[in-house]
């Protein structure tokens, strides 16, 4: 009988998991790129996107959630813990059905899709935390920033599975 998970996917997605994390801390000690808090590039979300393309949603999710988990345990912020699940959860919801849709050509359109539900994830959290609607104001900021910050990373995404080809990944064979 074959086992669930095997060891090399479960060191591979571990890996990634780490790269993401990488990607996240390197992310967080750049200044923000505009003066409006909350808006990041999203440079983490090129792992999820990576593993969309060339693996399953499942593995996508799962390194997702360490990624979140593992980058809020760190940083001493749980309480971001709750806007950054919300928001990679809708996130990676919208982006694993527009793969599912479209196929792997749009990856930068999927990514655009992505970031603007995450930001419509974290709204929504905000406005149960905050049990308030004002924070709606904050959305055609976060819009803008969406497209811009989710086309950089889907290009960055675009790049690397173009880059390094499915039949050198070794761990989906």
């Amino acid at each position: 009988m074959k086992p669930p998970v095997t060891t090399r996917k479960l060191t591979t997605l571990s890996l990634l998991a780490a790269i993401a994390l990488a990607l996240y801390a390197v992310e967080s000690a750049l200044p923000p790129i505009v003066p409006i808090p909350g808006i990041k590039l999203g440079l983490a979300n090129v792992v999820t996107l990576w593993l969309l393309y060339y693996a399953t949603w499942k593995d996508a999710l799962c390194v997702l959630l360490m990624r979140i988990l593992i980058a809020s345990m760190v940083t001493g912020q749980m309480v971001s813990f709750s806007y950054s699940l919300c928001g990679g959860l809708f996130c990676f919801v919208a982006m694993a059905l527009l793969f599912r849709l479209l196929g792997k050509k749009h990856i930068p359109f999927i990514s655009v899709i992505g970031a603007l539900f995450h930001n419509l994830g974290q709204i929504c959290i905000a406005m149960v935390i905050l049990r308030s609607a004002s924070i709606l104001v904050y959305l055609p900021m976060l819009t803008i920033s969406g497209i811009l910050t989710g086309a950089f990373t889907g290009l960055c995404a675009w790049f690397a599975s173009r880059r390094l080809r499915k039949d050198q990944v070794w761990f989906i064979r």
